[in-house]
């Protein structure tokens, strides 16, 4: 058994059109319906250049099958954050002081990565890894 990549993180907010807006914004991702059972109501899930759903985003009422106990916008428990690698260091960086978003930048030279560091509407703490970019 092998785990290839991270396949997708999962949003439970009370801003579905926000949220979905924020990942169109900043990094570019496609909105789609989500498949059936779920509706447009209720989820709504976020596409890669690739063609992958790489974030999933449902609301409060959005079935879901392992269901727990969620306060949108409060910290994610252990959760930290959700780190993606991107490319496009400089145009990330054009769209967040565009949409007038709050970030941390920050460069592990020994690596050569820089990281710009920044909250989703629902206070998911998002890393943007960019690596010799």
């Amino acid at each position: 058994m092998n785990v290839e990549a991270l396949d997708h993180v999962n949003i439970i907010t009370d801003r579905l059109d926000e949220t979905a807006e924020f990942y169109g914004k900043l990094l570019g991702l496609e909105r789609r319906d989500a498949p059936p059972p779920l509706t447009p109501e209720t989820a709504t899930w976020m596409f890669d250049g690739a063609g992958r759903a790489i974030i999933h985003i449902n609301s409060l009422d959005c079935y879901r099958t392992y269901d727990r106990e969620v306060e949108p916008g409060s910290l994610t428990g252990a959760l930290h954050h959700v780190a993606l690698k991107c490319v496009g260091y400089d145009e990330v960086k054009g769209r967040l002081d565009a949409m007038g978003a709050e970030y941390q930048e920050n460069l592990v030279s020994a690596i050569n990565l820089r990281q710009i560091f920044t909250p989703d509407p629902n206070n998911v703490l998002l890393e943007l890894n960019f690596f010799a970019d």
